[in-house]
């Protein structure tokens, strides 16, 4: 898309290239429909009204869809916008390029509360990487008020990725038992620091470990 890197920087005008190709549409597609196949529906987020260069990726992950099977819909990016601030619950996998995504996730932080409960992951072939969505956050860092709630979930996308699914679901649910409970840093209303939510997800993780039957 427009992550590209394919950039002329005038005084008077600048130009970034937009590069969408059949494979890496293709592999993205693929990702997102194995995702939604386990799931409910598949919608695909484009704006190939006035970006041409859509059709490309429009009809690419139109094609892997239906080979596999995957309900799916498509819908302009500024209508993928409103709808998940009005009816969020109507979209399960969404799909698009690097830029509606990168702006998109972060909407769909606010929705849920904030940018520090997500998770994000960047998946190869062969390699991937998971870190919270917000990054590093260098603006904040040790002042003890970073949520560590999207590291934490990083780790279980991880430990699925790696195909530990029963070690990725005790994480997540250690992570819902602590904020249940109203382990919370200032980004969600609360007044914990991080090592106090941190150790509130470890203490319940721990308490459920310790209330399994005995193998």
């Amino acid at each position: 898309g427009l992550y590209s890197g394919r950039e002329e920087v005038g005084e008077e005008e600048s130009r970034t290239t937009r590069v969408i190709t059949r494979r890496g549409s293709e592999r993205i597609a693929e990702a997102a429909c194995d995702l939604a196949a386990k799931r409910r529906l598949l919608t695909i987020i484009h704006k190939s009204n006035v970006l041409k260069s859509d059709w490309l990726f429009l009809q690419t992950c139109r094609e892997v869809a239906e080979r596999q099977g995957v309900p799916y819909e498509d819908m302009l990016v500024d209508a993928a916008a409103y709808n998940l601030v009005v009816n969020p619950k109507r979209f399960d996998v969404m799909v698009t390029t690097n830029l509606f995504g990168d702006i998109l996730s972060d909407e769909a932080a606010g929705v849920i509360g904030s940018l520090g409960l997500c998770a994000s992951a960047n998946i190869g072939e062969s390699h991937a990487l998971f870190e919270p969505i917000h990054g590093s956050a260098p603006d904040i860092a040790g002042k003890g008020i970073a949520n560590p709630i999207g590291a934490i979930r990083s780790a279980a996308m991880m430990m699925s990725w790696l195909g530990d699914s029963r070690a990725a679901g005790r994480i997540e649910a250690a992570v819902r038992r602590a904020l249940a409970t109203g382990a919370r840093t200032p980004d969600l209303g609360g007044s914990g620091r991080t090592e106090d939510v941190t150790g509130a997800v470890v203490g319940c993780l721990m308490a459920e470990q310790s209330e399994e039957p005995p193998m």
